[in-house]
């Protein structure tokens, strides 16, 4: 009986090893957004000013497995059970060269749009995007990627039998057993 059970903590250890990983980004989207807008119903000014820009995001998403601990690791011989955290989206980025003034009409009464407002453009073409990950399926596509490393990973440890969970609120859960 003490025999199995110092078998035991050492194969949590391995599997723990995955905790050094930290944020592993499963998933890279790249998305185009189109931004536009006009202000021509102002009607204190002469004249139509629109634009129409575009740019080029990469939005990763992965797995934070800091947060994995033995709690969440269930061990039964040949059989492994699994809790790990909800992906997540860990970046978007969008390369400068990857901004373009796709269209701007400036009336003949009118200022050019400024660096500045190009820049408040972005920023909510940005915050869209982010409200978008969820309908793109990039979460979803992230923890599929994941649970597959995952899988791979204890195959390769020798576990025949092997569950993966994910928790979305895996700070606030307490650990099953």
């Amino acid at each position: 009986m003490m025999l199995g059970c110092n078998n035991k903590k050492p194969a949590e250890q391995e599997v723990l090893a995955l905790k050094e990983m930290n944020d592993l980004a499963t998933v890279e989207y790249v998305v185009t957004k189109i931004i536009k807008t006009n202000d021509d119903k102002t009607w204190y000014k002469f004249g139509d000013r629109k634009i129409l820009m575009s740019c080029q995001a990469s939005i990763k998403a992965g797995i934070d497995f800091s947060l994995l601990n033995a709690d969440h690791i269930k061990i039964s011989g040949e059989e492994i059970s699994v809790e790990l955290p909800g992906a997540k989206m860990l970046s978007i980025n969008i390369k400068p060269e990857d901004i373009r003034v796709e269209y701007e009409e400036v009336g003949f009464l009118r200022q050019s749009f400024l660096q500045a407002e190009k820049d408040l453009l972005l920023t909510q073409g940005e915050n869209q995007i982010k409200s978008s990950v969820a309908s793109l399926g990039v979460i979803e596509t992230a923890e599929t990627n994941a649970a597959a490393f995952v899988t791979q990973f204890l195959k390769k440890l020798g576990y025949k039998r092997i569950s993966i969970t994910f928790v979305n609120d895996y700070n606030n859960k307490p650990p099953k057993g």
